[in-house]
Parts: structure tokens; sequence; C-alpha cells
């Protein structure tokens, strides 16, 4: 009975095999799992990546393996783009600003005004001496005939105008204006009033904007440089129709 009993109990151990077997199989489906979901969640993640760079127009990548930033097909010719339409607009104000030097020349300003090109479009610059007295916004006598050709060159286009008024950074100590803001923007409305009242510009195509001290073009450091910060600038607004 004894050997019997010994010969049972040693051939009894596939149960823990069994169990084991069972263990590593619940382990391996798991890890299977695991990897599914991780690569649903890169899939989804390409996805809106995809869906994301196309809604800001295809310039952007999409995240590919190993983190590299991948092209995006566009739907687009080759020749249209961000980059042409910035070289439409240049070209538009270039031709804008040939134009207009061309009348200042014609009409004798070029000693008396400045014209550049602006990222907004072309700027005829004045200095405060043309216009006004220091501290003052009332024109100048001798400013109406300058202004006056100003306004006979600006008829001539359909762009929308702004009048800027610029002023140093020395604090305004007269009892009238409290601070250069004031003296800015009554300086800009002055010129506008004028252009207006006086010549006939349009009144639904120009404003009036007062920026005081705070856009310098020179250093203030400087009597030079705040003698130049003092201006009142004429902005010819560039589009796409607003050339001769």
């Amino acid at each position: 009975m004894s050997r019997r009993k010994k010969k049972q109990e040693s051939g009894g151990g596939g149960e823990w095999l069994t169990t084991y077997a069972d263990l590593m199989t619940l382990l391996l489906t798991f890890f299977v799992l695991l990897y599914s979901f991780s690569t649903i969640d890169a899939i989804k993640f390409k996805e809106i990546s995809w869906s994301l760079a196309k809604a800001l127009g295809g310039k952007t990548g999409v995240i590919n393996n190993g983190g590299n930033l991948g092209p995006v097909p566009i739907n687009q010719n080759p020749g249209d783009g961000i980059k042409n339409k910035s070289e439409l607009e240049s070209s538009e104000t270039t031709k804008l600003f040939n134009s207009i030097s061309k009348e200042i020349e014609q009409n004798n300003l070029q000693t008396k005004i400045t014209i550049k090109e602006d990222v907004r479009g072309v700027i005829i610059e004045l200095q405060e001496k043309i216009l006004f007295d220091p501290g003052k916004a009332v024109l100048k006598e001798e400013s109406i005939q300058t202004l006056s050709k100003i306004a006979d060159i600006l008829k001539k286009y359909t762009n929308e105008i702004i009048v800027e008024g610029h002023t140093d950074n020395v604090p305004i100590n007269t009892g009238y204006y409290k601070s250069n803001w004031e003296l800015s923007a009554d300086r800009a409305v002055k010129v506008t009033r004028f252009l207006v009242e006086s010549k006939g510009i349009d009144p639904k195509k120009i404003q009036s904007v007062g920026c005081g001290e705070f856009r310098p073009i020179a250093s203030n450091d400087t009597p030079e440089g705040r003698k130049k910060n003092r201006r009142v600038n004429i902005l010819i607004l560039t589009k796409d129709k607003g050339s001769k």
C-alpha cells in the first residue's frame, strides 16, 4: 500500500504546468492588447496631425516614425501660395510708390517731404517744422500750399488714407494738451480736416490717428532724433484696386 501511494504522489505534477501555461497565455494576451492600443493611438495621432495640417493650408508636416517631420501633400498649383501673394502685394506697393514719387517730383515737393514704402502701403512724411510750431496744432500759413499739392496727388488714387500724428518723448508742458497723445491726435485731425474740408478728399476714405511718442523712427536721446520723430505721416494704404 505504501509503495503504491508513493508512486501516485510522485506522478502527480501536471496541474501546475496547466496553471503556468494559462498565466503565460494571459500575459501574452495582455501585452498584445497593450501593443494594439498603442498602435491605434499612433494612427489616431497621425490622422489628427494630418487633419490639422490640412486645415492650416498644408504648409506644415505630420509626425512620422522616429519623430521626423515629413511633408504633407497640398492640393494647389505650384504657382499658388503665401509667398506669391506677398510678392504681389509688394509689387503693388512698389507700383504705387513709383507713381506717387513721380507726382512729387513734378510738383517740386521732394525737398519738403519724404516718401517711403511701408508694409501697409506708401507713406508721405512731413516734418513738424513744415506744418506746425512746436507744441501747437495750428497749421502754418506756408504749409497750405504744400498740403494742397499733396491733396491734388491723393485725389488721383482711390486708396484709403490714414493721417498719423507723431511726437518725440519730451512731455508736453502747455496747459492745453495734457500729453503727447492729445497733441499728436489734434495735429492729425487738423491735417485731415484741411484735406477734406478745403481740398475735397472723400471723408469716407480717410481717418486720423494720434500715435504720440510711441512709434519713433529715430532715437529720442538726441535733438536730431527728436526732430525726426516730430512728424505727420499720410499713409496711402495698398490694395488690389488702389493704384491708378
